[in-house]
């Protein structure tokens, strides 16, 4: 598996297909896996790079000198500087869409074009954050996310009225619950703190080129509502999609849909 070294840690990620380059940014809580679906069909045509976040799936822990979404984005430049790709279109999902926008902001040079997926660039509203915040300070102290915390955390990511016993749902729980201590406090409780205590860049949406932007939400998000969407897409001007049957993981529990999206978005971009 290919790793590259960035500010002393291993950071996982994958490299697969030929052609103009594609980086998948995943979710909080999921690694690159999550993405197989997208991985699967676009490598027929594209290099698709997706990368493990900090703390999950094979990547190291969360470097100490990591303390906001911007570090997050110059480390993936030094992924696409190390692997010579000169210019990707960005899909990001989530925590991945909110720095995806960072790396946009920063390298606009490099980024031939942006989906951001369920994703909120603007504040964590204060209610929700304090919410979060609760929820991580549970689990550092505890040193695991126990049973009580994984009925309410897993259900965040997926629409009203999935299936739990479904294996999609079954897989996360499964994963979330199997997370060590240490992970968890030397990397996913900090990426929490730092996903949900950013700063605010909707102010900079403006500066994005909305010809090359799109805005993809599931229309069953909770987390990250179609409203939030619907901002950001007027912010930059450009043009948003909801996908049907489908909460904050919309990529896994619509694929058809939003790999269809993609590969549609990608033939305009290429």
């Amino acid at each position: 598996m290919p790793y590259l070294i960035i500010d002393g840690q291993p950071l996982h990620y994958i490299d697969q297909g030929t052609g103009p380059a594609v980086l998948l940014a995943g979710s909080y809580l999921w690694d690159q896996n999550m993405w197989a679906p997208q991985i699967s069909a676009l490598s027929q045509q594209y290099r698709v790079i997706a990368l493990d976040l900090w703390g999950h799936g094979q990547s190291g822990s969360l470097p100490s000198t990591t303390t906001s979404l911007d570090d997050i984005a110059r480390q993936a430049l030094a992924l696409l500087d190390h692997l010579q790709v000169e210019r990707a279109t960005l899909v990001g999902l989530s925590v991945g869409g909110m720095w995806g926008a960072r790396l946009a902001l920063l390298a606009p040079q490099r980024i031939n074009g942006l989906v951001m997926m369920g994703t909120y660039v603007g504040v964590e509203p204060e209610p929700t954050r304090q919410y979060y915040f609760s929820l991580l300070q549970q689990i550092e102290e505890g040193g695991s996310i126990t049973p009580p915390l994984l009925d309410i955390i897993v259900p965040i990511f997926f629409r009203p009225g999935i299936d739990p016993q479904s294996a999609l749902y079954q897989d996360f729980y499964a994963k979330l619950a199997a997370l060590p201590a240490d992970r968890l406090r030397e990397s996913i409780v900090p990426m929490g703190r730092i996903t949900f205590g950013r700063d605010d860049l909707l102010s900079r949406l403006g500066e994005l080129d909305a010809a090359s932007t799109l805005i993809i939400c599931g229309e069953q998000d909770t987390p990250r509502p179609p409203h939030e969407a619907l901002e950001m897409a007027e912010l930059i001007g450009c043009p948003y999609l909801l996908v049907p049957e489908a909460g904050h993981i919309s990529n896994l529990e619509n694929p058809a849909f939003v790999t269809a999206a993609l590969l549609t978005f990608l033939a305009q971009r290429n």
